[in-house]
């Protein structure tokens, strides 16, 4: 019988993954609360930083359905944050993008989450720094 892949995570590995984890949440929602924004919209707001995607693209990324993506950005929308354009491909589809207000909100969250973030990082030099990012990319496989 052959290990299972979890059988090779030590547990030091899995603490030190999910305390960090945890600090790096504590950090976002920080954030996401001192700007009356949910996680999720949050993060529609950092997707949206450099991409101008359709909704169902913007559904897929986050990975929720297309209806909850409505709504997200029906509500963003409201708050002058974002827009919908139509997709000049498809016209039976809508771009989102960022407002200048949304891009001042996301450029400000993003240097928010950075300060945040910040110490946890202190004590790291410039190549450990590039090494962890090349191995968190690995470990995400692409997914961000």
């Amino acid at each position: 019988m052959s290990a299972s892949p979890r059988d090779h995570i030590p547990e030091h590995l899995l603490d030190a993954l999910v305390q960090t984890a945890f600090e790096v949440i504590g950090v976002v929602s920080r954030v996401a609360a001192e700007n009356d924004l949910s996680l999720t919209q949050l993060r529609v707001l950092a997707i949206l930083r450099d991409r101008e995607p359709t909704m169902s693209e913007l559904a897929a990324h986050l990975g929720v359905d297309r209806s909850s993506v409505s709504g997200l950005i029906d509500r963003a929308n409201q708050r002058g944050l974002v827009t919908r354009v139509r997709d000049t491909a498809d016209r039976r589809s809508a771009r989102v993008g960022l407002t200048p207000a949304g891009q001042e909100l996301a450029g400000a969250g993003a240097a928010a989450i950075r300060d945040g973030i910040a110490p946890l990082l202190a004590d790291l030099d410039e190549g450990e720094r590039v090494r962890l990012a090349e191995l968190l990319d690995a470990v995400l496989g692409g997914r961000r």
